[in-house]
């Protein structure tokens, strides 16, 4: 193997699967069962995933008094005229199945007096169909069931770098705490999550550097609807608070909870026939204009309604408390963060990109379940679904020829990753406008330092994150520029109508000079 870099370890796999959360280790199991010689490469450890902070619960039709098309109903009416209907309906039909292989692992969901799993509501959702675990704790219980599965795992490895030759892929290029390293695998499945770390304030956990989605572009995939990111409407404030936020679940709204300004008033009334339970993108918008006509921080969520409080959601009644609030008697100050990519990786409802033996499933991959707004809880959901999908579909690739020969030199730009959330929080926002999103890409090009991507830092892990961020958070603007409307989450102060054109996805690649360029609309 030709390497300018000093390779300190080698390994081989029929399937590489980069990210430990739901998606990863639910296509690495079943890849595993279908005799595949599968490596997870986590860049964290056991808990640093999304998977691990997901409170909500998994949305998955309820046996009685729901079905299979009011679900998909309700995730096209959230995703606003971009979800592919057909995958929609495959992804939700798959739900059933895949909670039962999650409780075959182990997982224990909440069970009702009636000893059956409880349900319960969440915005833009026409009935109680979330199931949960601990309360809000469900995500923690999905990650412990696939935790102790018994899956080998490599933690602490960061991929750098997928390597791909005239067959598709070859391998990858890691980082860990022994050094550089290459797995040759003809098979790669990214499951790395979300970009919440491109701005100041989200939900995700500081790993959430939109590694896969730069990876993928690296790797010659195309990406799209990138410029829809959802903003949490209920996030735990905390004066001068940065980083990853507490999330307050929809699940509260969901039980009886109200949003109300600084001044005692409804946020939601009169704007949407589900009030406080209308999707996400549309409290999110209540919210911040609600914040900027009164020129506050945050607004309130008043829980003080709900009976059992802390027994029926410990993780949030721990978060209140250790911010001196308590919310059986305090009301509850919150505001949109940065949450869930709902874009990504454009793939088919299997994980297959359009490069030969690369997948990708979950948050990181656009299936067009999600359009241009998730629906609540439909995420793990995907993972679940997808995840076990794209595990079965690395099969297709087993007796492939692969291997790295070369590692081939690659420069991507990189900017100092405060520069980048700042310039993405003042402009890439809830609310965004055309001169706020061009004047973002001109600073991004005053401080760009072009460099190589692998060794181009003396921190190799954070060089290859401020890399990632950086391409992401190009993209990102470019594909919000293009999108003269707003619909879904992606709000233009300047062009707030809908654009029957725009019904479509905007698909970006990059091209020979390695700068993201849109590609043929998807229909």
């Amino acid at each position: 193997m030709t390497s300018r870099l000093s390779i300190d370890w080698e390994a081989e796999a029929d399937l590489v699967v980069i990210g430990g959360g739901v998606a990863g280790l639910t296509a690495a199991r079943t890849a595993s069962l279908r005799g595949l010689r599968v490596l997870t490469l986590s860049k964290g450890g056991p808990t640093d995933t999304s998977t691990q902070y997901a409170q909500g619960g998994i949305a998955v039709v309820a046996p009685h008094g729901d079905s299979v098309e009011s679900h998909v109903h309700d995730t096209v009416e959230a995703g606003a005229g971009l979800c592919d209907v057909d995958a929609v309906r495959s992804i939700v039909e798959g739900g059933q199945a895949a909670v039962s292989a999650l409780t075959g692992l182990g997982a224990v969901f909440d069970l009702g007096r009636d000893g059956q799993i409880s349900r319960t509501r969440e915005g833009g959702h026409s009935t109680r169909r979330i199931i949960h675990a601990g309360g809000d704790a469900t995500g923690a219980e999905v990650q412990r069931a696939l935790n102790e599965a018994g899956l080998p795992v490599l933690f602490g490895a960061a991929v750098g770098q997928i390597v791909t030759g005239r067959g598709g892929v070859q391998g990858v290029v890691a980082v860990s705490d022994q050094g550089f390293g290459v797995v040759h695998a003809p098979a790669v499945l990214l499951a790395t999550g979300g970009l919440g770390q491109l701005y100041a304030l989200s939900t995700n956990p500081p790993g959430a550097t939109a590694d896969g989605i730069a990876l993928a572009l690296w790797a010659g995939a195309t990406v799209a609807d990138l410029e829809f990111v959802q903003f949490h409407p209920t996030v735990l404030y905390t004066p001068g608070g940065v980083g990853r936020r507490p999330l307050i679940s929809e699940a509260v709204r969901g039980e009886g909870a109200r949003l109300v300004d600084t001044e005692g008033n409804s946020v939601t009334e009169g704007l949407h026939r589900r009030g406080d339970l209308a999707p996400r993108d549309v409290v999110s918008r209540a919210i911040a204009a609600r914040m900027r006509a009164l020129g506050t921080e945050h607004v309130y969520l008043d829980a003080r309604s709900i009976d059992h409080f802390p027994q029926r959601f410990p993780t949030i009644t721990a978060s209140c408390l250790a911010a001196d609030i308590d919310p059986r008697t305090d009301l509850i100050p919150v505001a949109p963060a940065a949450h869930y990519q709902c874009g990504g990786v454009v793939t088919d409802t299997h994980g297959r990109t359009g490069v030969p033996g690369l997948y990708a499933a979950g948050e990181v991959a656009r299936t067009g379940l999600h359009g241009a707004n998730r629906l609540a809880s439909n995420s793990l959901l995907e993972g679940l679904v997808v995840g076990e999908r794209a595990g079965a579909a690395a099969a297709e690739r087993l007796g492939e020829r692969a291997g790295v020969a070369e590692i081939p030199v690659r420069r991507a730009e990189h900017a100092d990753r405060d520069i980048v959330q700042r310039l993405m929080t003042t402009h890439a926002s809830v609310v965004r406008d055309g001169a706020g999103l061009a004047g973002a890409l001109k600073q991004l090009d005053d401080v760009v330092a072009r460099r190589d991507a692998l060794t181009g830092s003396a921190q190799p892990v954070a060089g290859i994150e401020d890399a990632a961020l950086t391409l992401a958070a190009r993209t990102l603007l470019l594909a919000a520029l293009a999108r003269t409307e707003s619909r879904g989450c992606h709000t233009r102060s300047d062009h707030p109508d809908l654009m029957a054109g725009l019904r479509r996805g905007l698909p970006i690649r990059l091209n020979d000079d390695g700068a993201p360029e849109y590609q043929a609309p998807i229909s």
